[in-house]
Formats: structure tokens, C-alpha cells, sequence
């Protein structure tokens, strides 16, 4: 049976169920650009130790450019590092598939599934009835999936360039403009970048302080060196520098 945005089902957690946190031990948690920007601020650490201490880089035969992985704990259970006796310890900036949860979205034909039965989680035997629409709202989606989006068009764009694998630069710059957010500002403000690019004033102030307003810069400026998009302008006085 098929799951869309207007479809129903039942789910409810809270601590009364003998099952609560179950789904927080041993599992395998992908974070997206915005998950790692929303937990590293909320840890209150530069990216660089968020990344170091939280998770771990994989990049797979399929699939040429990194992927971050939630790192768990080094316990019997491989818990998550966020993980208390009271639940999730950083709870209203919790990753994308947390906030899913039960759900999961099929990508290639935007429906969703449930990606647990009853026998695993108790909350789905729950009476609290809800439309998935309403679920994305109340869980605070919207604004992760708005990120996810823009992610997912350079990432879904990676079969159109055949069997050339990206050398070593070209992933360590996808990795740094994509989680290691604290760099790619550094990147920005303290490399030639701003003399080579077009920036009004009023995005590099944004930028230079928004952290969402950067990540999204980002995925513009890796459209432009990866896509070959022209949504970005070189500054006349480089183009004239580089001709001589």
C-alpha cells in the first residue's frame, strides 16, 4: 500500500512505552548538510570537531561523493551519542530521518513507506491518528526538506557525469562546502574567492553570519564548479586578469 502526503496512519512515542528509544540504538543514521549545520550549532563546536567526534565519512562504489554517517557510541547497544535516559538530548535539532520516523520518503517516486511494524515499535499500535502532511508540519520538516532539496540536485545530477570519478579536490570541496560549514566561511572571506566573484553586499553580510543563508550559497557555488550551472558571476577585473 502506497503512502502519500494525504494519507493516514497511527503513531505515537512517549516513555510509558517499553519500546521508547529502541530505534536510537544500532541503526545506521545518514546526516544531510542541514542535519550536521542544525547539530553542530546546537553542540555549540566548530564543524571540524563536530565532524571529528560525531561521524564518520563514507564513500561507497556507487556513489563517488561522501556521505556523512552519525557515529554511535562504543557500548553494547551502539547508541546514539545523543542519547539519555530521558530520550534525545538535542531533540529540536534532531537529524531529518529522526524526524521522519516511522516514515521514510522513496526519493525516486515521492511516496513514503513505514520503515518499522508493530512488533518493533509500540507507537504505531497507538490511537493518535495522523494525515502525513500534518506529521511533516508538526515535526518541523518543511524547513529541513527546503535544504534537501537544493542537496539532492547536485547529488541526483551525479549520473549525467558517466564514469569520470571526481579526483581528490573536487571531493574534499564537496565535503567542505557541504558539512564543514565553519571552513567553507573561511573559504569565502579569507581565500581569493570574493575577488574572483560577484557578491552583493547584502548576501555577504548574510553569509558572513547565517549559517542556513551560507549552506545554501554553497550549494549554488558547487552547481557552478560541478554542474557547470552560470549562476554565479566572475568579476570583470578576473576575467581581464586571467586573459593576460
Amino acid at each position: 500500500m502506497s503512502i502519500t502526503l494525504y494519507s493516514k496512519f497511527r503513531f505515537s512515542c512517549h516513555k510509558g512505552l517499553k519500546c521508547f528509544t529502541r530505534c536510537c540504538r544500532n541503526v545506521n543514521i545518514f546526516l544531510t548538510p542541514y542535519d550536521v549545520l542544525r547539530m553542530k550549532n546546537r553542540t555549540g563546536v566548530q564543524s571540524d570537531e563536530f565532524l571529528k567526534k560525531y561521524t564518520k565519512a563514507l564513500v561507497s562504489s556507487s556513489f563517488s561523493l561522501p556521505v556523512v554517517l552519525l557515529k554511535m557510541k562504543d557500548d553494547e547497544d551502539k547508541s546514539c551519542p545523543f542519547l539519555t535516559n530521558g530520550g534525545c538530548s538535542i531533540y529540536e535539532d534532531r537529524p531529518w530521518s529522526c524526524r521522519m520516523y516511522p516514515l521514510d520518503k522513496d526519493i525516486e517516486d515521492d511516496e513514503y513507506k513505514l520503515i518499522v511494524g508493530e512488533d518493533f515499535c509500540l507507537g504505531l499500535k497507538e490511537g493518535k491518528e495522523w494525515i502525513v502532511e500534518d506529521w511533516f508540519e508538526d515535526q518541523g520538516l518543511i524547513p529541513y526538506d527546503t535544504y534537501n532539496q537544493l542537496f539532492n540536485q547536485i547529488v541526483n545530477a551525479e549520473s549525467s557525469w558517466g564514469n569520470k570519478v571526481p579526483d581528490k579536490s573536487v571531493i574534499d570541496m564537496f565535503y567542505m562546502t557541504c558539512y564543514n560549514i565553519d571552513k567553507f566561511r573561511g573559504f569565502v572571506f579569507n581565500s581569493s574567492f570574493l575577488n574572483l566573484f560577484e557578491v552583493d553586499e547584502g548576501l555577504k553580510e548574510r553569509i558572513r553570519v547565517d549559517d542556513p543563508e551560507l549552506l545554501k550559497f554553497g550549494f549554488k557555488w558547487l552547481r557552478f564548479g560541478l554542474l557547470g550551472e552560470k549562476n554565479l558571476l566572475i568579476k570583470e577585473s578576473a576575467l581581464k586578469k586571467k586573459k593576460k
